[in-house]
């Protein structure tokens, strides 16, 4: 590793737990190269545009500003996404629910009609639409900012024609002005998938992401089930018939999440997963 690589994977290692890959991804941002060509070239120095660049960023780091908002984009199941204050950092226990969803659309072809409900950056859906190409997904969010940077990431993986935005607050009502939602009727989805503001209000205002990512995609009420709860009320009456609900949950609400499930849907089957870490992480539904 490079002493200039190494200098700033130390002062990274007080706000990254992965501080040399982070510096190594920081670099390779103030000179405009891929990563690989950082670690290729430990004799790179820096002209004074780029030193200026760096230490802008490590200003904004002391600041308190997440290292990925900072680059203005973070890898996630494999695409590097563009990314703004305006939307959550992708991170990596999202990609249980991609990879559940993408094993359950490849083993049902005929169900390709799906739902990415609160999409963000829009991680979720255009990593759906790379993967299952004749897929057809409508991805909602209540944040307008938050859809344009979505759409931002569908038009860079040239997605953007299988995937239909809509700005609501959840699932659209039938006349959404402005949006191709006159197809959009009950038992019109075969997948249902989200990632939900899910952290109690008293624990986010006691965690450092509080107001360093956007609340609105962060806090989910007294229990962290309030959006969970309004979603699950109205998802009966979207889901088609032997369709499938995939929510990611806060690590501490499987218990929890899973009897609002079993209370609305009491036939069909229902599954709690672990992430990586060994925590609570995705409940799925299907209907049989």
């Amino acid at each position: 590793m490079s002493q200039l690589l190494s200098d700033i994977a130390t002062r990274l290692a007080l706000f990254s737990d992965t501080p040399t890959l982070d510096a190594s991804v920081l670099l390779a941002h103030v000179i405009e190269k891929p990563r690989t060509w950082v670690m290729a070239h430990p004799e790179l120095v820096l002209n004074q545009q780029q030193q200026e660049k760096l230490n802008e960023a490590m200003d904004c780091l002391d600041k308190g500003e997440a290292f990925p908002y900072i680059i203005g984009k973070w890898e996630f199941f494999g695409l590097e996404f563009n990314i703004t204050k305006d939307v959550l950092i992708p991170r990596p226990e999202t990609e249980l629910l991609v990879e559940k969803a993408i094993a359950w659309l490849n083993a049902s072809p005929e169900k390709r009609n799906i739902a990415d409900i609160g999409t963000g950056s829009g991680a979720i859906a255009v990593a759906l639409a790379e993967h299952i190409p004749n897929a057809h997904i409508t991805a909602t969010d209540i944040s307008s900012a938050a859809l344009e940077v979505a759409k931002g990431n569908a038009h860079k993986f040239n997605v953007e024609n299988r995937i239909n935005f809509i700005e609501c607050d959840l699932l659209p009502d039938s006349k959404v002005k402005g949006q191709k939602s006159n197809d959009l009727r009950p038992a019109t989805f075969d997948l249902i998938c989200a990632n939900l503001p899910y952290i109690p209000t008293q624990t986010l205002h006691q965690l450092s992401v509080y107001e360093r990512e956007p609340t609105l995609a962060l806090d989910g009420g007294a229990d962290g089930l309030d959006i969970f709860r309004k979603l699950l009320n109205i998802a009966p009456q979207w889901l088609a018939p032997y369709g499938m609900i995939l929510l990611e949950i806060e690590s501490s609400q499987g218990m929890k999440a899973l009897s609002i499930a079993y209370d609305t849907f009491a036939n069909a089957s229902i599954h709690l997963y672990k992430d990586l870490n060994g925590h609570d992480r995705l409940l799925e539904i299907s209907l049989s």
